[in-house]
Protein backbone atom coordinates (compact mmCIF):
# COMPACT_ATOMS: atom_id res chain seq x y z
CA UNK A 1 0.00 0.00 0.00
CA UNK A 2 1.44 3.28 -0.91
CA UNK A 3 0.89 6.86 0.41
CA UNK A 4 -0.20 9.20 -1.81
CA UNK A 5 -0.75 12.55 0.09
CA UNK A 6 1.72 14.69 -1.71
CA UNK A 7 2.61 16.03 1.79
CA UNK A 8 4.11 12.72 2.82
CA UNK A 9 7.87 12.06 1.17
CA UNK A 10 7.55 9.21 -1.02
CA UNK A 11 7.92 5.58 -0.15
CA UNK A 12 11.21 4.47 -0.06
CA UNK A 13 11.42 1.14 1.62
CA UNK A 14 8.91 -1.45 1.97
CA UNK A 15 8.65 -5.55 3.61
CA UNK A 16 8.96 -7.15 6.74
CA UNK A 17 10.85 -5.41 8.71
CA UNK A 18 11.84 -5.41 12.75
CA UNK A 19 10.84 -1.83 13.58
CA UNK A 20 10.54 -0.34 17.48
CA UNK A 21 6.93 0.04 18.19
CA UNK A 22 7.19 3.47 19.47
CA UNK A 23 8.28 4.22 15.62
CA UNK A 24 4.91 3.12 14.67
CA UNK A 25 2.62 5.07 16.63
CA UNK A 26 0.81 7.26 14.50
CA UNK A 27 1.15 5.64 11.59
CA UNK A 28 -1.90 4.35 10.92
CA UNK A 29 -4.06 7.59 11.63
CA UNK A 30 -1.37 9.64 8.87
CA UNK A 31 -2.07 7.01 6.60
CA UNK A 32 -5.84 6.54 7.00
CA UNK A 33 -5.84 10.56 7.07
CA UNK A 34 -4.15 10.81 3.41
CA UNK A 35 -5.78 7.47 2.10
CA UNK A 36 -9.64 7.75 3.05
CA UNK A 37 -10.88 8.55 -0.34
CA UNK A 38 -9.02 7.01 -2.04
CA UNK A 39 -10.33 3.43 -0.36
CA UNK A 40 -13.56 4.43 -0.25
CA UNK A 41 -13.42 5.48 -4.10
CA UNK A 42 -12.12 1.74 -4.81
CA UNK A 43 -14.54 -0.15 -2.26
CA UNK A 44 -17.37 2.08 -1.34
CA UNK A 45 -19.86 0.50 -3.66
CA UNK A 46 -19.26 -2.96 -2.56
CA UNK A 47 -18.94 -1.80 1.76
CA UNK A 48 -22.47 0.37 0.75
CA UNK A 49 -23.29 3.34 2.32
CA UNK A 50 -25.13 1.42 5.17
CA UNK A 51 -24.32 -2.18 5.00
CA UNK A 52 -22.99 -4.28 7.33
CA UNK A 53 -19.45 -6.21 5.49
CA UNK A 54 -17.69 -8.37 7.71
CA UNK A 55 -14.97 -9.32 4.98
CA UNK A 56 -13.79 -9.23 1.22
CA UNK A 57 -15.36 -12.39 0.91
CA UNK A 58 -18.85 -10.80 1.23
CA UNK A 59 -20.17 -12.09 3.73
CA UNK A 60 -22.63 -9.52 5.45
CA UNK A 61 -23.79 -9.50 9.18
CA UNK A 62 -27.53 -9.74 7.58
CA UNK A 63 -26.79 -13.57 6.78
CA UNK A 64 -24.06 -14.27 9.27
CA UNK A 65 -26.59 -12.44 12.18
CA UNK A 66 -22.80 -13.00 14.64
CA UNK A 67 -24.08 -9.95 16.50
CA UNK A 68 -27.47 -11.28 17.27
CA UNK A 69 -30.72 -9.29 17.92
CA UNK A 70 -29.55 -5.26 18.58
CA UNK A 71 -32.93 -3.42 18.42
CA UNK A 72 -32.56 -2.00 21.97
CA UNK A 73 -28.93 -3.08 22.50
CA UNK A 74 -25.60 -0.28 22.96
CA UNK A 75 -23.45 -1.51 20.15
CA UNK A 76 -19.74 0.41 19.85
CA UNK A 77 -17.72 -0.31 16.58
CA UNK A 78 -13.79 0.25 16.80
CA UNK A 79 -12.06 0.99 13.77
CA UNK A 80 -15.04 1.99 12.22
CA UNK A 81 -13.45 4.05 8.90
CA UNK A 82 -16.65 5.74 7.46
CA UNK A 83 -19.56 4.07 9.69
CA UNK A 84 -21.09 1.58 7.33
CA UNK A 85 -21.89 -1.37 9.70
CA UNK A 86 -23.18 1.30 12.31
CA UNK A 87 -25.94 3.29 10.46
CA UNK A 88 -26.99 -0.55 9.26
CA UNK A 89 -27.22 -1.64 13.07
CA UNK A 90 -29.36 1.63 13.57
CA UNK A 91 -31.27 1.14 10.89
CA UNK A 92 -32.23 -1.74 13.56
CA UNK A 93 -33.10 -0.71 16.46
CA UNK A 94 -29.37 -0.64 18.18
CA UNK A 95 -28.17 2.47 19.97
CA UNK A 96 -24.71 1.85 17.70
CA UNK A 97 -21.72 4.54 18.33
CA UNK A 98 -19.06 4.57 15.44
CA UNK A 99 -15.46 5.07 16.59
CA UNK A 100 -12.02 5.56 14.22
CA UNK A 101 -8.72 6.79 15.10
CA UNK A 102 -8.11 8.71 11.42
CA UNK A 103 -10.33 12.25 11.44
CA UNK A 104 -10.06 11.66 7.30
CA UNK A 105 -12.37 8.53 8.19
CA UNK A 106 -14.66 10.23 10.19
CA UNK A 107 -14.69 13.62 7.62
CA UNK A 108 -15.97 10.66 4.98
CA UNK A 109 -18.22 9.27 7.31
CA UNK A 110 -20.02 12.77 7.84
CA UNK A 111 -20.15 13.53 4.52
CA UNK A 112 -21.61 9.89 3.71
CA UNK A 113 -24.24 10.89 6.25
CA UNK A 114 -24.96 14.08 4.42
CA UNK A 115 -25.38 12.20 1.25
CA UNK A 116 -27.96 9.89 2.71
CA UNK A 117 -29.63 12.56 4.46
CA UNK A 118 -30.68 14.00 0.96
CA UNK A 119 -32.09 11.07 -0.63
CA UNK A 120 -35.30 10.44 -0.80
CA UNK A 121 -34.92 6.39 -1.77
CA UNK A 122 -34.32 5.93 1.68
CA UNK A 123 -37.80 6.76 2.81
CA UNK A 124 -38.76 3.45 1.09
CA UNK A 125 -35.88 1.66 2.63
CA UNK A 126 -35.31 -0.12 5.88
CA UNK A 127 -33.91 2.60 7.39
CA UNK A 128 -37.42 4.66 6.72
CA UNK A 129 -37.88 6.77 10.01
CA UNK A 130 -35.03 6.54 11.61
CA UNK A 131 -31.68 8.94 11.48
CA UNK A 132 -29.35 8.64 8.73
CA UNK A 133 -26.72 9.29 11.67
CA UNK A 134 -24.66 7.87 14.59
CA UNK A 135 -22.99 9.37 16.69
CA UNK A 136 -18.93 9.73 15.79
CA UNK A 137 -15.89 9.62 17.85
CA UNK A 138 -12.52 9.72 17.67
CA UNK A 139 -10.66 7.26 19.38
CA UNK A 140 -7.55 5.03 19.46
CA UNK A 141 -9.16 1.58 19.96
CA UNK A 142 -6.41 1.08 22.85
CA UNK A 143 -8.09 3.83 25.03
CA UNK A 144 -11.90 4.07 24.45
CA UNK A 145 -13.09 7.55 25.78
CA UNK A 146 -16.48 4.77 27.63
CA UNK A 147 -17.08 4.25 30.80
CA UNK A 148 -16.73 0.69 32.25
CA UNK A 149 -19.46 -2.08 31.21
CA UNK A 150 -21.36 0.86 29.29
CA UNK A 151 -21.93 -0.90 25.88
CA UNK A 152 -23.92 -4.75 25.35
CA UNK A 153 -21.94 -5.41 21.91
CA UNK A 154 -17.92 -3.96 20.88
CA UNK A 155 -17.24 -5.38 17.18
CA UNK A 156 -14.78 -4.43 14.71
CA UNK A 157 -14.75 -5.34 11.08
CA UNK A 158 -11.15 -5.38 9.95
CA UNK A 159 -10.37 -2.31 12.19
CA UNK A 160 -7.48 -1.38 14.86
CA UNK A 161 -6.23 -5.06 15.38
CA UNK A 162 -4.18 -5.55 12.53
CA UNK A 163 -2.72 -1.78 12.73
CA UNK A 164 -1.21 -1.94 16.29
CA UNK A 165 2.05 -3.53 17.81
CA UNK A 166 -0.25 -4.07 21.10
CA UNK A 167 -3.77 -5.96 19.62
CA UNK A 168 -4.17 -7.27 23.49
CA UNK A 169 -4.73 -3.55 24.37
CA UNK A 170 -7.66 -3.20 21.82
CA UNK A 171 -9.15 -6.67 23.41
CA UNK A 172 -8.54 -5.72 26.92
CA UNK A 173 -10.53 -2.45 26.02
CA UNK A 174 -13.37 -3.73 24.39
CA UNK A 175 -13.64 -6.02 27.90
CA UNK A 176 -13.36 -3.37 30.11
CA UNK A 177 -16.17 -1.24 28.13
CA UNK A 178 -18.66 -4.41 28.06
CA UNK A 179 -21.53 -5.04 30.27
CA UNK A 180 -21.05 -8.88 31.68
CA UNK A 181 -22.11 -11.30 29.16
CA UNK A 182 -21.49 -8.46 26.78
CA UNK A 183 -20.41 -9.50 22.76
CA UNK A 184 -17.14 -8.92 21.20
CA UNK A 185 -16.63 -10.00 17.78
CA UNK A 186 -13.68 -9.08 15.63
CA UNK A 187 -13.17 -9.92 12.01
CA UNK A 188 -9.13 -10.00 10.73
CA UNK A 189 -6.65 -11.14 7.70
CA UNK A 190 -6.24 -15.15 8.34
CA UNK A 191 -3.86 -15.15 9.57
CA UNK A 192 -2.47 -18.19 7.46
CA UNK A 193 -2.61 -15.49 4.55
CA UNK A 194 0.27 -13.63 6.05
CA UNK A 195 2.92 -17.03 4.73
CA UNK A 196 1.97 -16.30 1.05
CA UNK A 197 2.87 -13.46 -1.24
CA UNK A 198 -0.22 -11.00 -1.08
CA UNK A 199 -1.20 -11.66 -4.66
CA UNK A 200 -3.86 -12.24 -5.90
CA UNK A 201 -3.21 -14.28 -9.11
CA UNK A 202 -1.38 -17.49 -9.37
CA UNK A 203 1.52 -16.52 -7.48
CA UNK A 204 -0.01 -15.84 -4.16
CA UNK A 205 -0.70 -19.84 -3.77
CA UNK A 206 2.62 -20.98 -3.20
CA UNK A 207 3.82 -20.04 0.33
CA UNK A 208 7.43 -18.09 0.20
CA UNK A 209 7.97 -17.14 4.15
CA UNK A 210 7.22 -18.66 7.39
CA UNK A 211 4.14 -18.60 9.10
CA UNK A 212 5.93 -17.75 12.22
CA UNK A 213 7.93 -14.59 11.26
CA UNK A 214 5.77 -12.14 13.34
CA UNK A 215 7.94 -9.50 11.88
CA UNK A 216 5.20 -6.53 10.53
CA UNK A 217 4.68 -5.55 6.93
CA UNK A 218 6.27 -1.76 7.16
CA UNK A 219 6.53 1.01 4.47
CA UNK A 220 8.99 3.67 5.29
CA UNK A 221 9.85 7.24 3.79
CA UNK A 222 13.28 8.39 2.22
CA UNK A 223 14.21 9.82 5.81
CA UNK A 224 12.98 6.17 7.60
CA UNK A 225 8.98 7.45 9.24
CA UNK A 226 7.25 4.01 9.10
CA UNK A 227 4.47 5.53 6.76
CA UNK A 228 2.57 1.94 7.07
CA UNK A 229 2.18 -0.81 9.18
CA UNK A 230 0.50 -3.85 10.08
CA UNK A 231 1.07 -6.57 12.29
CA UNK A 232 0.96 -10.66 11.73
CA UNK A 233 -0.16 -12.75 14.46
CA UNK A 234 -1.00 -16.22 14.63
CA UNK A 235 -4.03 -17.57 15.56
CA UNK A 236 -2.42 -18.55 18.92
CA UNK A 237 -1.89 -15.22 19.30
CA UNK A 238 -5.29 -13.74 18.66
CA UNK A 239 -6.45 -16.30 21.01
CA UNK A 240 -4.12 -15.51 23.66
CA UNK A 241 -4.24 -11.90 23.42
CA UNK A 242 -8.69 -12.62 23.65
CA UNK A 243 -8.40 -15.06 27.01
CA UNK A 244 -5.31 -12.44 28.23
CA UNK A 245 -8.13 -9.83 28.36
CA UNK A 246 -10.83 -11.83 30.30
CA UNK A 247 -12.84 -12.85 27.10
CA UNK A 248 -14.08 -16.16 26.65
CA UNK A 249 -13.84 -17.48 23.26
CA UNK A 250 -16.97 -18.68 21.88
CA UNK A 251 -15.64 -19.23 18.13
CA UNK A 252 -13.60 -18.73 14.99
CA UNK A 253 -15.68 -18.65 11.78
CA UNK A 254 -13.47 -19.15 8.50
CA UNK A 255 -15.96 -17.69 5.61
CA UNK A 256 -15.51 -19.84 2.40
CA UNK A 257 -15.25 -17.65 -0.63
CA UNK A 258 -19.03 -17.62 -2.60
CA UNK A 259 -19.70 -18.77 -6.24
CA UNK A 260 -21.35 -14.76 -6.69
CA UNK A 261 -18.25 -12.73 -5.50
CA UNK A 262 -15.90 -12.19 -8.61
CA UNK A 263 -14.15 -9.12 -6.94
CA UNK A 264 -10.88 -9.54 -6.27
CA UNK A 265 -9.74 -6.74 -3.16
CA UNK A 266 -5.95 -6.60 -2.53
CA UNK A 267 -4.87 -10.03 -2.76
CA UNK A 268 -8.26 -11.37 -2.37
CA UNK A 269 -9.55 -12.75 -4.88
CA UNK A 270 -11.77 -15.99 -6.03
CA UNK A 271 -8.35 -17.94 -7.06
CA UNK A 272 -6.98 -17.44 -3.61
CA UNK A 273 -10.29 -17.65 -2.33
CA UNK A 274 -11.27 -21.50 -3.15
CA UNK A 275 -7.91 -22.87 -1.74
CA UNK A 276 -6.93 -20.70 0.91
CA UNK A 277 -9.41 -18.68 3.97
CA UNK A 278 -8.82 -14.81 3.83
CA UNK A 279 -11.05 -14.14 6.91
CA UNK A 280 -10.81 -15.12 10.54
CA UNK A 281 -13.85 -13.39 12.92
CA UNK A 282 -13.41 -14.21 16.24
CA UNK A 283 -16.65 -14.13 18.65
CA UNK A 284 -15.94 -13.86 22.57
CA UNK A 285 -17.85 -12.81 25.50
CA UNK A 286 -17.35 -11.09 28.44
CA UNK A 287 -18.11 -13.76 31.18
CA UNK A 288 -20.87 -12.65 33.23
Amino acid sequence: MRVTDDSTPALAAAGYLDVPAAATEGAGRRWWDANAGDYLDEHGDFLGADDFLWCPEGLRESEARLLGDVAGRRVLEVGAGAAQCSRWLAARGAQAVATDVSGGMLAAARELDRRLAGDPAREAGPVAGRAATVPLVQADARALPFPDASFDVVFTAYGAIPFVPDAGRVHAEAARVLRPGGLWVCSVTHPVRWAFPDDPGERGLTADRSYFDRRPYVERDDRGRVLYAEYHRTIGDHVADLVGAGLVLDRVVEPAWPDDNDRTWGGWSPLRGRHLPGTAIFVAHRPA
